[in-house]
């Protein structure tokens, strides 16, 4: 009996050593195990911590791009408006160069017609000199705006007037536009004056008689009755027996 249980004995106790081999090998897996699951959890750690970097420095290229191309939008429209407003200004300056050019050309063109009147109407030693024009608004401030013109102030110099020519004669203040149409006057004055010895009809906003002397300086005044349009206008200063001068002016 005894013997018996002595075998059990160490049956049991041989048991336990292998359970208890088997349990630290076990252990040692388990270790083990936990370690490498520890090592993968820090890897994974870091990878998700690189990728959250890596996905927070994409997502801020991204809007730095987002951005840029933003910028280059609002470039690329302010560009396209100024290029079209530098269109719209060339466009203009093009047509207003043109108009300036038709517009030199055609007082070019009544000033040659005016110098070619005072060589052939005046008189060599009765005619004006130092003729002057000047367009006057509501306050006696000069303008050249056809809107505010109320006045036209004519003054010129009278020199080394023959004396068979001297002595109180009519003068005819006349205004006309580019085509030589007498602007609008509800009171014209129609006159016939004699120009190389030819008869003239002309049509004048005022007359005034003058003692005509040797050395004199003399002026007209005329206040318009209507707003005058944009263009040339000639002013010219007759007498009964000649053209005494005469000179253009614009109104813009």
């Amino acid at each position: 009996m005894k013997d018996k249980l002595t075998m059990e004995v160490d049956s049991l106790q041989s048991a336990y050593a292998e359970l208890e081999l088997e349990n630290e090998t076990l252990q040692g897996t388990i270790e083990e195990n936990a370690k490498t699951i520890t090592a993968k959890d820090a890897a994974i750690r870091r990878a998700k911590r690189q990728a959250q970097k890596e996905t927070a420095g994409l997502k801020a290229q991204i809007e730095q791009l987002l951005s840029e191309k933003s910028q280059l939008e609002s470039s690329i429209y302010s560009l396209q408006a100024e290029n079209d407003s530098l269109r719209n200004v060339t466009g203009q300056l093009t047509a207003d160069l043109a108009s300036a050019k038709s517009e030199n050309k055609a007082l070019a063109k009544l000033n040659a017609t005016i110098q070619d009147e005072l060589k052939a109407l005046t008189l060599a030693n009765f005619k004006a000199s130092a003729f002057r024009v000047e367009v006057e608004k509501n306050r006696p401030k000069s303008t050249a705006k056809s809107r505010r013109a109320k006045r036209v102030l004519v003054s010129f110099d009278l020199t080394g007037v023959s004396p068979k020519y001297q002595g109180v004669r009519p003068l005819y203040l006349v205004i006309t536009d580019d085509k030589g149409t007498p602007i609008k006057n509800s009171n014209p004055i129609n006159a016939q004056v004699t120009v190389n010895g030819q008869m003239m009809d002309i049509q004048a906003v005022k007359q005034q008689n003058v003692d005509i002397e040797e050395n004199q300086r003399l002026s007209f005044s005329h206040q318009l009755e209507s707003r005058l349009k944009r263009g040339y206008y000639r002013v010219a200063v007759y007498t009964d027996i000649g053209l005494l001068g005469a000179a253009s002016f614009r109104l813009r």
